[in-house]
């Protein structure tokens, strides 16, 4: 794992966990939060995890009370797809403590500028961006695991997309899945790279050295109000009256 993005994350934060605890934690149907001892709180997309019995997180009932190094490194986990996801909400709850990157709210396709002679890949189905796509005009070619959606192409058929877009959506869940380097690789060599969603790591020293130009995430403002949203089985569009979405630009 050494040099991905998730051994970068692990090894950027683990000096920033020393001394903290993991006060709570949310596994929700949508999103998994976590709250540090100092109040500070993170958000990670949920994975799919078929357990085979009612037991989907064999941490369960300890993972509050762990120190956060120990959870942070849940996210080198192979085989804890769950685990991955806490491990990700840790990351984030613990980057919410450092000094924030210059960052700006608004539209992120305004930010990136996409335009219409663009040729935009869509890594994952983020249909509140798509009627803002389809006025700008731009080419729009939609990688999706669930090709049930409409107009979306699967990930084997995505690989030539990737490969001469000129702008890059990547959806931030797949941290959590082990396909986001992968999925940079594949890359040819795009004017704009977003990684998008409230899983989005917001450090731009993690994403270094890649093709990335804008980090598209959340901070937690109200984490009660999360925790709660997420036990409830909320997504994205609740989960924005108490979070800031904001962009950083690399």
């Amino acid at each position: 794992m050494a040099n991905t993005i998730r051994q970068r994350i692990i090894d950027y934060l683990r000096p920033v966990s020393e001394g903290l605890r993991i006060a709570d934690v949310r596994i929700g149907l949508g999103y998994t939060s976590v709250r540090l001892n100092n109040g500070n709180a993170g958000l990670a997309w949920t994975a799919k995890n078929d357990s085979g019995s009612c037991t989907y997180e064999a941490k369960a009932g300890t993972l509050a009370g762990s120190t956060a190094t120990e959870i942070l490194e849940l996210l080198a986990s192979d085989k804890d797809a769950l685990g991955r996801s806490v491990g990700l909400a840790t990351a984030n709850a613990l980057v919410a403590g450092l000094p924030h990157s210059e960052s700006t709210m608004g539209d992120v396709l305004d930010i990136a500028g996409v335009r219409a002679e663009d040729h935009v890949a869509m890594v994952g189905f983020f249909g509140p961006l798509l009627p803002k796509l389809k006025k700008i005009g731009c080419k729009l070619d939609i990688i999706e695991l669930k090709t049930d959606k409409p107009d979306t192409m699967s990930p084997d058929e995505g690989w030539a997309t990737l490969a001469v877009c000129n702008v890059a959506i990547i959806t931030a869940t797949s941290i959590v899945t082990n396909t986001i380097d992968g999925l940079l690789a594949g890359l040819g060599k795009p004017r704009a790279v977003i990684i998008l969603g409230p899983s989005s790591i917001m450090c731009p020293p993690i994403f270094a050295g890649t093709p990335v130009t804008h980090i598209a995430g959340a901070w937690v403002r109200d984490a009660a109000a999360v925790e709660k949203i997420v036990s409830e089985g909320g997504g994205t569009m609740i989960l924005k009256k108490y979070a800031d979405f904001e962009t950083i630009c690399l």
